[in-house]
């Protein structure tokens, strides 16, 4: 049997297994060995007597690739990233900042979700965890809103949508991991995220005030706050601004030279939100849970990475990424059209995947076709199908994966946000979840459209940083 039919079986095997409930780790992990395995039997003739080498080959094989992959100085900043986001929590500026959001923007159609929506988005800059964002909130904003008499639903759906900006505005998990499976700047990546994030969050909130003008028991605004108290709530929030800009600072600096590595500035920003945190009061038993959840989402992404890249190397063997951009390439169609049909195939595949796993397992076949679409990696803007070299297509159409990826945290019947707002809210039912964001299906849509429309809203800050 040839290797382009073992990887496209061993690749059948392993979406089976994906679909019939195996987690995604453990499902590519298998899947990638056993098609190491076939792959060095095969080319041994299927002699029984090699069975055994097949096997220690490929058992060395396995072995070898997470680590190497794994001690990447660039993955050290998922687990800073994700601790800045928990230690936040516990020093209280989460409540700050839906404080501060509440008092400024409340008065406007719908202003307690507006709210919600840019305090989901103030806290996705320090916390790389849409989970977590919107457990959060799930606690804080949702009570606020069901006082003043919004429908749970909606409320419910607000939290949940604004909940996923974490995966685009930096610190991002998603950003970092994209970034080390193909092999990009990370510190640029970051830096793309933060406009069409913000973006986001602006459409978000004229979806929410469209809504509220037009249906007027949605979301009636809420008056009555003092200049004095608006301002007197801005300092409890400015924890938030201060690492935010010492993150943008150690990625790019745009006075000089940066501070140091995006790493490094992860580490001094979760130092600076545990000093905070200290503070405010956290006490032993918070910092244990803290250091607790930051360990369990970390060796779960870890562990989805490691199986995952057990799949890439085999997928590298099988030569399916170079047969899959061939063919993309080959087709009679426009490559924005094809850009478009890959996209589409993301939100169906996010119906039934998490968005990590779902990332990882695509990208190494997706990734290449993309780029050859364009001209490949060396191509000039000139020269390119996207009117882009291929540095910046790769930033591009990493931002555009990562919105698929948030897309899919909200859309049924696997939506994460969803699941852990429903979770966190015995009154709410994951149906009330889903029925909720609904409406920002749309928003979601006008976003995507208009950065693949307009590449320079993702490109423009990685441009300066060269």
């Amino acid at each position: 049997m040839d290797p382009i039919s073992i990887g496209l079986w061993t690749t059948g095997g392993m979406l089976v297994l994906v679909f019939i409930g195996m987690r995604v780790a453990f499902a590519a992990g298998l899947a990638g060995f056993a098609g190491l395995f076939w792959l060095r039997w095969n080319g041994f003739d299927y002699d029984p007597v090699k069975f055994g080498k097949a096997l220690t080959i490929s058992v060395k094989i396995a072995g070898q690739v997470p680590h190497s992959k794994i001690a990447a100085q660039a993955l050290s900043l998922i687990p800073t990233f994700i601790l800045i986001g928990y230690l936040a929590y516990y020093a209280k500026l989460t409540t700050a900042l839906f404080e501060a959001a509440k008092r400024w923007i409340a008065w406007v159609p719908g202003g307690l979700a507006v709210s919600t929506v840019f305090a989901t988005a103030g806290f996705a800059a320090v916390s790389g965890a849409s989970v977590a964002t919107a457990a959060v909130f799930a606690r804080i904003a949702i009570p606020e809103m069901l006082k003043i008499g919004y429908n749970k639903q909606f409320a419910a759906g607000v939290v949940a949508a604004g909940g996923t900006l974490a995966s685009l505005i930096p610190p991002s998990a998603i950003l970092v991991i994209y970034a080390i499976i193909v092999e990009q700047d990370v510190g640029k990546l970051l830096l793309a995220g933060f406009i069409p994030g913000a973006f986001s969050a602006l459409v978000y909130a004229g979806l929410i005030i469209g809504i509220a003008v037009i249906f007027k028991n949605v979301g009636p605004p809420v008056t009555g706050f003092t200049w004095r108290e608006r301002f007197a709530a801005l300092p409890p929030a400015l924890p938030i601004v201060a690492v935010v800009v010492i993150i943008i600072f150690f990625v790019y600096n745009p006075f000089g030279d940066a501070w140091g590595t995006p790493t490094e500035g992860g580490a001094v920003g979760a130092f600076i939100v545990f000093l905070m945190a200290l503070y405010r009061g956290m006490g032993w038993a918070q910092l244990k849970d803290a250091l607790l959840e930051t360990a369990k989402l970390t060796v779960m992404i870890f562990s989805i990475i490691w199986g995952v890249l057990i799949y890439v190397r085999f997928l590298g063997f099988a030569d399916l990424p170079g047969v899959f951009s061939d063919w993309i390439t080959s087709l009679d169609m426009a490559p924005l059209l094809i850009l478009i049909c890959i996209l589409l195939a993301y939100a169906v595949l996010g119906m039934f995947m998490d968005a990590i796993g779902m990332l990882l397992l695509t990208l190494p076949v997706v990734y290449p076709a993309v780029m050859a679409l364009n001209g490949g990696e060396y191509v000039t803007a000139v020269d390119s199908a996207f009117g882009m070299n291929g540095t910046m297509c790769a930033i591009w159409f990493g931002i555009l994966v990562v919105k698929m990826a948030e897309f899919c945290l909200i859309t049924p019947p696997i939506g994460l946000n969803c699941f852990v707002v429903a979770g966190v809210r015995d009154d709410l039912t994951v149906q009330d979840v889903f029925k909720g964001v609904t409406p920002f299906f749309l928003a979601d849509g006008v976003t995507i459209a208009l950065l693949v429309a307009f590449p320079g809203i993702v490109l423009w800050l990685p441009s300066l940083a060269g």
